[in-house]
């Protein structure tokens, strides 16, 4: 049954059973768990696919992404409902951090190299690659930016961004380190050449086998367990603890802790642990 509305074609509302089938799907897809509370987030995020692809209702969109030969019109669902809103310095307690008791100390890692696990439109990758630039001189350093979806990964590899993402940058940073468009880029900004050659981007999925990306010194993991149960919470972790060089950081969201066990991560303060032992 299709829904009209002044002479135009409405979706039918999510039901409780197609809400839990799209629920189960993204959780053994992403090991994203929605809640109860999360019914209307998903229907209003999925709704303009439904009308793109002229589909009455979520029952058919389900049977849709469940087909094994619609890969990427699963790739497209888990996109809409994982990818989130961020910026540039997001937490800026993060970043006065590392610059001032990781970046600041007399030997840091040749090369330095941190790996952004969640990093949706790149923000986070930038930021930190501005701060990389600016405060280890001629040493050489690395950044990784991974993410699930491969939508935002090309966005990020772009490095352009409009005016009102950039308003977090320090005006200094955003001088020397980003481009300001002009006539039909007007009110865009495109991150510079120097930095967006130190970045690579590559696609992951944390409750996946990682691939193999080496070890790194500092590990940001901000803004996505706060997605997760549990369970899953606590393999992401042991799998983000193999990736860290020894006594390396971990950072994760004012939002989230983590259940710190002696031989694994010791708090150094809220939202900021530190690999314990030698061990890898």
């Amino acid at each position: 049954m299709i829904f009209q509305a002044n002479g135009i074609s409405q979706i039918t509302p999510i039901t409780d059973d197609q809400f839990s089938r799209i629920r189960r799907l993204i959780y053994q897809q992403a090991g994203i768990s929605l809640s109860d509370q999360k019914k209307a987030l998903v229907e209003g995020r999925l709704a303009k696919r439904l009308k793109h692809l002229n589909m009455p209702n979520y029952g058919s969109y389900f049977r849709l992404v469940s087909s094994p030969d619609q890969a990427n019109e699963l790739e497209v669902m888990v996109d809409l409902l994982t990818t989130n809103e961020t910026y540039f310095f997001r937490e800026q307690q993060h970043f006065n951090f590392l610059q001032q008791n990781i970046l600041g100390k007399e030997h840091v890692a040749n090369p330095f190299r941190i790996w952004s696990a969640a990093c949706s439109s790149g923000e986070e990758v930038y930021s930190l690659a501005m701060l990389m630039q600016e405060h280890l001189a001629e040493a050489p350093w690395e950044i990784l930016g991974s993410d699930i979806s491969t939508t935002v990964l090309l966005n990020c590899q772009r490095g352009v961004y409009p005016a009102h993402r950039t308003e977090n940058i320090p005006t200094s940073y955003l001088k020397k380190y980003c481009l300001k468009g002009v006539r039909d880029n007007e009110g865009m900004y495109l991150v510079d050449h120097s930095l967006r050659q130190k970045c690579r981007f590559k696609k992951i999925n944390l409750i996946e086998k990682i691939p193999s990306i080496g070890q790194f010194d500092v590990i940001f993991l901000r803004n996505v367990m706060i997605y997760f149960d549990s369970e899953t919470k606590d393999r992401v972790i042991d799998k983000i603890f193999k990736q860290l060089k020894p006594r390396g950081y971990l950072f994760v969201s004012h939002s989230e802790s983590l259940r710190c066990k002696g031989e694994t991560f010791r708090m150094i303060k809220p939202s900021i642990y530190q690999k314990t032992g030698s061990h890898t």
